[in-house]
């Protein structure tokens, strides 16, 4: 049987379940950390020290070190936050969907893709507050009693992003925690020093592996999967809303929503794909992660793409066919203009390169997909870029036309939030189990049930 069939074993060989519970606690627990992994740790902190210093520097002199001005004052802080909520939404999507579907093959993604998911809605909500000049006052934005009787502005599309990321947030994190406390409690019982017993048997709330604890664990789980998915959905077609609000040419779209919704998709998808390639390298775990779980993850980054690239020709064709001078003007110009550069690198990324997914060969190699995956995020990013600019420095009036040039204090930013998701993600699969215990053990129990 071809190893990327449907009908192909979820697990390869016959770890046991002693065994493969010995062999994942043991990664946390036992294994010292590899040549690899001090690498990316070392680069990882490199970046993150250059995010801070990139907010001390922004909170000493303000938002003017970056290239923004009239009348480009969005551009790369808010297509970062873009971008990394929209990384988070695949994630969720992958763990949380798949459960409620009965997807066997998501046991082995499903803990990483939700570490991802909680970090990368962390590093995404730094930027709306970093882009509003005076950070010290985010606290404005929550509606809170106060003697100056001051209320937000609830048709402010920042309001609505404070409460889409901290419900989408908080919701994470708790399901990323739920799905954790079975196997806190397995790291609990192997640890051999105190410290470590003390430190998992906290996190792991008193559990003892009762049926009750499973019973309630499992209709908690699929509480906060029930929940999480329609956050995916509105969380970020309230971020295209602070686009498709605006009277501008280019923003002011119904289609906003569903294409905000399958870029995130994509994008998201093919981070969990590029994390997945070097983790099961590293770690070892080729039998666990194996053939068919990355060529599931190359059809859902094709699935999405084919939407994102319909998206793109379904925006060029109805500013057009509405007869919009303005509409026309801005599609000609994102083809032709100063930015035009951006467009046809989305292009390239989002829906050319993709193109080879098509595939079963492409699919099976670990390389390929792990370069196409990387063309996928840098292709997103850009697309929100030029989203952004080819918006605003053409405007109505010929007389507040201008343009944007990036400072370096613009990439130092995008490249310490980079930095800052890799430091936490190294952290997490040093600390915790990269992998459920728990979950791949029933897959176990599962194919040994069989006759």
């Amino acid at each position: 049987m071809n190893a990327t069939s449907p009908r192909a074993p979820v697990i390869h060989g016959d770890p046991g379940i002693g065994g493969l519970t010995a062999r994942l606690s043991d990664l946390v627990l036992e294994r010292p950390p590899g040549r690899g992994w001090l690498i990316a740790m070392v680069v990882a902190l490199a970046l993150a020290g250059l995010l801070a210093a990139s907010i001390a520097w922004l909170l000493y002199r303000g938002v003017g070190i970056w290239g923004i001005d009239m009348p480009v004052v969005w551009a790369f802080a808010i297509a970062n936050y873009v971008w990394w909520i929209a990384i988070g939404m695949g994630g969720t999507f992958i763990s949380a969907a798949l459960l409620l579907a009965r997807q066997p093959w998501r046991n082995a993604l499903n803990r990483y893709a939700e570490a991802m998911t909680v970090f990368a809605v962390a590093v995404s909500s730094l930027f709306p507050i970093l882009h509003l000049g005076r950070p010290w006052f985010f606290y404005w934005l929550a509606p809170y009693p106060n003697r100056m009787a001051l209320w937000p502005q609830w048709r402010s599309s920042l309001l609505w992003d404070f409460f889409a990321i901290l419900a989408y947030l908080i919701a994470s994190i708790l399901y990323f925690y739920i799905g954790l406390i079975p196997d806190l409690a397995t790291l609990r019982d192997r640890s051999r020093t105190r410290g470590k017993q003390v430190f998992f048997g906290l996190l792991a709330l008193g559990w003892s592996g009762e049926a009750r604890d499973w019973r309630r664990h499992e209709t908690l789980s699929l509480l906060l999967a029930g929940l999480a998915v329609p956050l995916v959905f509105s969380v970020h077609s309230m971020v295209a809303l602070d686009f498709s609000e605006a009277l501008l040419p280019g923003w002011h779209s119904t289609i906003f929503p569903p294409f905000f919704v399958a870029g995130a998709l994509f994008s998201g998808f093919a981070m969990v794909l590029v994390l997945a390639i070097p983790l099961r390298r590293l770690f070892g775990l080729t039998d666990l992660i194996t053939a068919r779980h990355l060529d599931n993850l190359g059809r859902m980054v094709l699935a999405a793409g084919l939407f994102v690239g319909y998206s793109y020709a379904v925006e060029i064709f109805t500013a057009f066919y509405g007869g919009d001078r303005y509409e026309i003007a801005l599609a000609m110009n994102r083809l032709t203009g100063h930015f035009a550069w951006t467009f046809w690198i989305a292009i390239a990324c989002n829906v050319v390169a993709i193109q080879a997914l098509w595939f079963r060969a492409v699919r099976a190699n670990p390389a390929a997909l792990f370069a196409i995956g990387l063309t996928v995020l840098v292709g997103m990013w850009f697309e929100r870029f030029m989203l952004i600019v080819t918006t605003l420095y053409r405007d109505f009036l010929p007389s507040s036309w201008g343009t944007f040039r990036p400072t370096f204090w613009d990439y130092a930013t995008l490249a310490g939030s980079i930095g800052l998701f890799a430091l936490l993600f190294l952290v997490f699969v040093r600390v915790l189990p990269v992998l459920p215990m728990f979950e791949m053990r029933k897959l176990v129990q599962h194919r040994e049930a069989r006759p």
